[in-house]
């Protein structure tokens, strides 16, 4: 068994959801040589997510950043955490609710998803700077 693991900073990215997949596959050409096995992302933030949607029509971007302040609206009068701005407390629970990583099969040096399927960030902050990431790769050459 094979493993691989690297630490990236990505750019920063406006407020919304955001395609990183490319991203991603340039920084782990480690994959190329696992016939069967995984991909993890792991963020190291807490006031944004990862998730795999819809690759092809932004507009999916749009209606998830959309619907999601519908969900965890800013300035909710119950929120004691606000330190750092109305988006603050609000990215926090976005950030839980959307997940902190993703875990993708790899099957013949590929990620094996569906053919409308990529790793979105999901930034929930006004103004983030880069985010973290550690992308493992393990299994079978």
């Amino acid at each position: 068994m094979k493993f691989y693991q690297k630490e990236i900073r990505l750019k920063p990215f406006s407020r919304g959801y955001h395609l990183i997949t490319t991203e991603i596959l340039n920084t782990v050409s480690e994959i190329n040589s696992i016939n069967i096995g995984m991909l993890q992302v792991f963020i190291k933030h807490t006031s944004a997510s990862l998730t795999i949607n819809e690759n092809a029509d932004a507009t999916v971007r749009d209606d998830f950043e959309s619907h999601m302040n519908v969900m965890v609206p800013e300035n909710a009068p119950y929120y004691k955490h606000n330190y750092e701005g109305p988006d603050d407390m609000p990215a926090h629970i976005k950030g839980s609710l959307m997940g902190a990583s993703v875990q993708i099969p790899i099957r013949d040096g590929r990620l094996n998803l569906g053919v409308w399927q990529g790793i979105y960030l999901c930034e929930h902050r006004n103004n983030a700077a880069g985010r973290s990431l550690v992308i493992t790769v393990f299994g079978n050459g």
